[in-house]
């Protein structure tokens, strides 16, 4: 507006001696000089204005894939789970330590887990999170309780240093990052909400398909399309007994910001049947385990699956289903077992805090597996093969904060013993409050 108005100055009055002309274009070019700085200046506020926006942006990804917020559904959990999982807001030397617990009362049938009415820990586990050096950082887990544990106890869950946005070296953000350490599984998504304060419920399905092992880890993102390929050990023990490798990944694509669809794949690779003796694959409970004569010496597992969920502003409904076939090299016996599963969940809120949940989830192994299920460890995954069974489960959570949510669940589970025997006294009630700090 100044230059503006000093050359219609200019312009309007005749009168001005020239040297007074000389001294106003000199003004205002020195204003248009101005002008240009005020104009750079404001360019370079956007831009900062822009960096900010996105560097909050990918802290609060973070926020939500580390912290487990339970706002985010399985899906939108599957997709932060493989991008970044650091920002800025890290400084050289800063540590991160964050915890997550649950406590509560379960009661099942006679043959179930919990036949006394127990009260229990159900779950502690601590984070510790710090920038290493550059793009690389470490992360590590340390579980004191979890569901399967009988004891108070100290297991290292993850434990990896993570080599962020490597694709940058080639000017492609976020196409390719690396892990090295010990990693879950990449295989489904029902282990992306397994945490107590992610879990809509309080049991999870009857397959239940989740496993840490040690090996390296590739993910990334391209567009809509995301992925994860993990090569592992295997077997459940840290030592490697056999060089064959477990190999799994997991192929995401998000069309619209309500439906995503995913596709895993998994070979546990060739386990030694005597010194390995199950696999780092949990399954219905349980794990993979040889479970042919004692002239088995190798047995392995591979497994096919597909993820599906669509989202609203109140809730979800999301379905998976699989099929893993087991074998062995009993020379003595075709133990060869072929297994299809699947879940149907579906989430809704009933107010802003209250919300309603429903699971339904299958097996059949028509040849007979270790199924543990709800019940007893030691009758269903050594000494009984089980047929087919099924789980419903119904639950109403109460969310006070982000960090704190009371749930209640009633599970019904039946199902049939190779041979004909029923399982019907392993139903399971439960209450529990989730936390996070």
């Amino acid at each position: 507006m100044c230059v503006w108005a000093a050359i219609a100055y200019t312009i309007t009055n005749p009168n001005l001696r020239a040297d007074d002309a000389t001294e106003t274009r000199q003004q205002v070019r020195e204003l248009q000089k101005k002008n240009e700085m005020l104009s750079q200046q404001l360019r370079h506020q956007q831009e900062l204005i822009e960096s900010l926006t996105r560097k909050v942006s990918d802290i609060q990804e973070v926020n939500a894939k580390h912290g487990h917020d339970p706002e985010l559904s399985v899906g939108e959990n599957a997709a932060a789970a493989q991008t970044s999982s650091r920002s800025s807001a890290f400084s050289p030397g800063k540590v991160n330590i964050a915890g997550e617990g649950a406590v509560g009362f379960f009661n099942s049938g006679s043959k179930g887990m919990y036949p006394n009415a127990e009260f229990r820990v159900d779950e502690a586990k601590l984070f510790v999170e710090t920038p290493i050096w550059g793009e690389v950082y470490f992360f590590g887990e340390l579980n004191l309780m979890t569901r399967e544990s009988s004891e108070l106890n100290l297991r290292l869950g993850e434990l990896y240093l993570d080599l962020e946005n490597v694709s940058r070296w080639w000017h492609r953000d976020g196409m390719l990052s690396a892990r090295l350490g010990q990693m879950y599984i990449p295989f489904g998504e029902e282990y992306l909400a397994r945490y107590a304060i992610d879990n809509p419920l309080i049991s999870h399905s009857i397959p239940d398909i989740w496993g840490v092992d040690q090996g390296i880890e590739f993910y990334g993102r391209m567009g809509k399309i995301s992925y994860v390929l993990a090569v592992q050990n295997g077997g459940i023990y840290k030592n490697d007994f056999n060089a064959d490798k477990a190999i799994a990944g997991r192929l995401a694509f998000d069309p619209t910001g309500w439906l995503h669809l995913s596709a895993s794949g998994m070979r546990t690779g060739n386990l030694d049947a005597h010194r390995d003796q199950l696999s780092a694959l949990w399954f219905g409970n349980g794990f993979f385990r040889s479970f042919g004569t004692g002239s088995a010496t190798k047995f392995h597992a591979d497994l096919v699956e597909g993820d599906m969920q669509v989202r609203w502003s109140g809730g979800h409904v999301g379905a998976f289903g699989g099929y893993a076939r087991y074998d062995d090299n009993d020379p003595s016996a075709n133990n060869r077992r072929d297994i299809y599963y699947y879940s149907l969940e579906g989430v809704q809120d009933l107010t802003p805090k209250l919300y309603a949940g429903i699971r339904f989830s299958q097996i059949f192994a028509e040849e007979g597996l270790p199924i543990v299920g709800n019940g007893n460890l030691s009758e269903y995954f050594f000494n009984t093969l089980t047929e087919e069974i099924w789980r419903l489960s119904l639950g109403l959570g109460y969310r006070w904060s982000p960090n704190l949510i009371f749930k209640g669940e009633y599970s019904f589970e039946r199902g049939k013993q190779l041979g004909g025997d029923k399982r019907n006294h392993e139903d399971l009630f439960a209450i529990q409050a989730a936390f996070r700090f």
